[in-house]
């Protein structure tokens, strides 16, 4: 009797003591939400993460995907973040900003020329970004992108005239948009992401603005004629999650995390561009007109941007960081030439 109670003991105490990956496996499912669309480039890329997150920790961390705005737009995914309905989301610089208000200046117009110069200053910055995310309680695991947006339109727009004269789209979730809107006289429609085609179909709007590759998964283009073929600004993205479920990770199972997720978003970077190329030469074929407007337009566009970016300095940004992130760029370009 003695001797069977002394085995019993002893096969439990190494139990006990076995790694976690031949115990009952523990999996830390982390919720993830997204406005990116089922079928999407993004949504692949995230299934080829989760695959990869399950292999190399043993089903130690599972994702839990919620594609195309089922949860609400941007702001819907951070107040859930909040009360603790999700874990994390992969937001663009307007919902980044709600959480670090320096990330605005990621929405200056006219602030990047070659996605080249926008790799360099995020690599010269990716600290200072990252760890004012983690002093208001979130991970940035990783960056990815969007593109470089254009406008779209059901009729031609070549100038600040023609957009003062058309329904133009604005994000409720885009402050910045609201700011230069306001400086050229425009009164834009307010409508939230997923409302966005219907406006189109309805007629409520006549002018969005989004990257190319976005505005196929999105169906925009199939209710627009003409793209202005001038990149406006490029649109950053990145994967948040609330510290509190970092936090439950085991260390290893963390350092797998953040290194799986920076793995997968610079390959859908590519992918993105990529995708963004192909999409204008796409949208072309089903009939799309490119509008290129003239140089003195162009000046026009810029000068009524950065009237409207000097005064968000303070409000948004700091004056700081906007020469910061302006410095780097400049820098790139120089040494891009010496080169």
């Amino acid at each position: 009797m003695i001797r069977k109670s002394l085995v019993g003991v002893a096969f439990t105490a190494l139990i006990l003591l076995l790694p976690v990956g031949h115990a009952a496996a523990r999996t830390t499912v982390i919720k993830l939400a997204t406005l990116a669309p089922e079928g999407s480039a993004w949504i692949e890329i995230f299934n080829q993460l989760n695959s990869e997150l399950k292999e190399k920790t043993n089903k130690g961390i599972r994702l839990k995907i919620y594609p195309g705005g089922v949860l609400g737009d941007e702001k819907d995914m951070i107040r859930k973040m909040m009360v603790g309905q999700i874990h994390g989301a992969v937001l663009t610089s307007a919902g980044l900003s709600s959480i670090f208000q320096e990330m605005d200046v990621f929405q200056i117009p006219f602030l990047f020329n070659t996605y080249d110069e926008i790799d360099y200053v995020l690599n010269k910055m990716d600290g200072f970004f990252k760890k004012g995310f983690e002093t208001r309680g979130f991970t940035l695991p990783a960056w990815s992108e969007g593109g470089f947006i254009r406008l779209m339109s059901t009729k031609p727009i070549a100038s600040l005239d023609d957009l003062r004269n058309a329904k133009i789209w604005t994000w409720e979730d885009a402050p910045m948009a609201k700011a230069i809107f306001r400086e050229a006289g425009i009164s834009a429609i307010p409508l939230s992401l997923p409302d966005v085609l219907v406006g189109l179909q309805t007629g409520l709007v006549e002018v969005v603005y989004a990257p190319p590759s976005g505005a196929i998964s999105l169906q925009w283009f199939t209710r627009t004629k003409f793209m202005t073929d001038v990149p406006l600004m490029y649109l950053i993205g990145g994967i948040v999650v609330k510290n509190s479920r970092i936090n439950k990770l085991t260390p290893s199972h963390r350092q797998i995390f953040l290194e799986l997720c920076s793995k997968h978003m610079d390959r859908l970077k590519l992918v993105i561009r990529k995708e963004n190329q192909d999409a204008i030469k796409v949208m072309v074929k089903h009939g799309v007109k490119l509008v290129r407007p003239s140089d003195s337009q162009i000046n026009e566009f810029k000068k009524i941007s950065a009237r409207a970016m000097n005064r968000q300095i303070g409000k948004s940004f700091s004056k700081k960081i906007k020469n910061d992130v302006i410095g780097y760029a400049e820098e790139y370009r120089r040494k891009k030439i010496e080169d």
